[in-house]
C-alpha cells in the first residue's frame, strides 16, 4: 500500500511518501518524487503519516527535537550507513563531511558521503541539513540552501 500526503511547512510544501508500514520519503517541493506518484494514493490518516505530521508540526513550531518514526530507507549498503550515522547529529548541532566520513570508518570517502547525503530520501527527519563544509560554510542541499540556512537557524546555529 504506497501513500502519500503533503504538509505545507514554513520552508514550503513537503510530500510525504509511506509503504503503510514505515515512512519512504520527505521531499521538499518541487521534487521529481511528486511527479512519480502513479498508483499511489493521497491518505493523510494512514500509518506513519499521521504521526508524521503531527512530529512534523511539533518540530516547526519548535516544541521536538527528536523524531520517533518507523522509517525505511532504500539505499546502497554504503549510503544506509551515512543516513544512519545522520540520525545521530544532534539537533542543533553540525558535522562536517569529513567527520561525518570518519565516524563511518572511511575517513577519505568525504565526497562519497556528501554524493550520500544528497541521495537521502527522508530530508529533516534523517538530518542531512546538518552536515556543512569543513571551513563551516553552507554546501549543496538538495531543497536548496536557503531552505538549508533556515532549518539550521532553526534550530539554533548560523
Amino acid at each position: 500500500m504506497n501513500v502519500f500526503t503533503h504538509f505545507q511547512s514554513p520552508i514550503g510544501r513537503l510530500l510525504l511518501t509511506s509503504d503503510g508500514t514505515a515512512l519512504t520519503g520527505l521531499y521538499m517541493e518541487p521534487s521529481h518524487e511528486a511527479q512519480s506518484l502513479g498508483g499511489w494514493s493521497e491518505d493523510a490518516t494512514a500509518a506513519p503519516l499521521t504521526a508524521t505530521l503531527q512530529q512534523l508540526s511539533e518540530y516547526f513550531a519548535g516544541a521536538r527535537r527528536v523524531f520517533d518514526l518507523p522509517l525505511r530507507l532504500e539505499g546502497t549498503v554504503f549510503q544506509q550507513r551515512v543516513w544512519r550515522e545522520l540520525t545521530v547529529i544532534p539537533y542543533g548541532e553540525t558535522w562536517s563531511y569529513g567527520q561525518l566520513a570518519r565516524r563511518i570508518g572511511k575517513p577519505s570517502a568525504s565526497r562519497a558521503v556528501g554524493l550520500a547525503n544528497g541521495r537521502n530520501p527522508i530530508s529533516i527527519l534523517v538530518p542531512c541539513h546538518r552536515v556543512i563544509g569543513a571551513d563551516g560554510s553552507l554546501t549543496g542541499y538538495g531543497g536548496g540552501l536557503e531552505r538549508k540556512q533556515w532549518l539550521l537557524a532553526h534550530e539554533g546555529l548560523h
